[in-house]
């Protein structure tokens, strides 16, 4: 490639020309609504995370920001496809969890995408507790119980919503020594129904979905797979505090563009984003939600997102999960 001195003085202009181009359109961004694509259905964490800062970052950036719920394909390939498939200008915004930038990765055989090239953060959001649910006609009372029982009856069946909640039911399974048999849904909501009529026997949950059912009595947790216990159900106990110390799995939220998507779009997103997750009035949605904020900027989160799929790696080989 011959020095930039030695161009034509057309090709010159022409790359000024696309500067002053893409720094106007930085500067006029954003021109029009902004779509957040949730590659669940609602009712999760995901789509609650959409709705709070989609309303506060409407309100910041003075263009309205549309929650568009994509569920399908292995735990959210459809919705992240959507956004791959989208113009790299910032108005296409992937709502990001652990299931399609994490456990996808790790466990999904030719995944259509590249969670780390193909995209690029904008910042975290939440941190979201888990928890092992029973119905509440259950006999199963404690982890114990129901660990005693799944080691009898390896035809006990256990409800995920996603390929990150499956790879965490089988990452306890084998460290409690059992077996069961797996029903994948498409969203929470299915699963916390099946499991509220029995139809279930157990499940890994996002707890901030199932709160309202727990709350209602109608399904009951067994265990919370956080470092301590959650604050709304102080009576249930950790997985770490029922015996198994190094179960601990958690959810998370984000928000993404294509990687391509200009640098200063990425940034006006990024800064509106971090000054939303500082105010007071996010700290008190996360009280009342019953999650963490995860208030990290472009490169932290980029180097979290990146601790977590090699964590999560580990928990694969350790457990003989292979990519299908």
């Amino acid at each position: 490639m011959r020095p930039l001195c030695t161009l034509p003085r057309r090709t010159l202009l022409g790359l000024a020309a696309a500067a002053l181009a893409g720094g106007a359109f930085a500067q006029g961004y954003p021109s029009k609504p902004i779509r957040l694509i949730v590659p669940f259905t609602s009712g999760g964490g995901s789509d609650a995370a959409a709705r709070y800062f989609g309303e506060r970052l409407g309100e910041m950036l003075g263009q309205p920001v549309l929650v568009d719920n994509r569920p399908g394909g292995a735990s959210g390939s459809i919705g992240t496809l959507a956004v791959k498939a989208a113009p790299a200008d910032g108005y296409t915004v992937l709502v990001g969890s652990t299931a399609p930038l994490v456990t996808n990765v790790v466990t999904v055989k030719d995944l259509p995408y590249d969670a780390a090239r193909d995209f690029k953060p904008v910042a975290g959001l939440t941190k979201n507790a888990v928890a092992i649910v029973v119905a509440q006609q259950s006999p199963y009372r404690t982890l114990a119980d129901l660990v005693a029982a799944s080691r009898k009856d390896p035809k006990l069946n256990a409800g995920s919503a996603s390929a990150g909640f499956q790879l965490a039911a089988s990452w306890f399974g084998g460290m409690a020594g059992f077996k069961f048999t797996n029903v994948p849904y498409k969203g929470l909501n299915q699963a916390l129904t099946d499991l509220a009529g029995n139809n279930l026997d157990w499940a890994i949950v996002d707890l901030a979905g199932a709160t309202p059912l727990l709350q209602s009595g109608r399904i009951r947790a067994l265990a919370v797979t956080d470092e301590r216990r959650h604050p709304f159900f102080p009576d249930v106990p950790t997985a770490r505090e029922s015996g198994y110390p190094e179960f601990v799995y958690n959810t998370w939220t984000s928000l993404h563009v294509r990687s391509e998507t200009p640098d200063d779009v990425t940034r006006r997103l990024a800064e509106a984003v971090q000054k939303i997750l500082h105010t007071e009035g996010a700290r008190e949605y996360a009280r009342k939600a019953g999650i963490e904020l995860l208030p990290l900027d472009p490169a932290g989160f980029a180097r979290y997102q990146r601790e977590e799929v090699e964590r999560f790696q580990r928990v694969a080989e350790a457990n003989g999960i292979r990519p299908q």
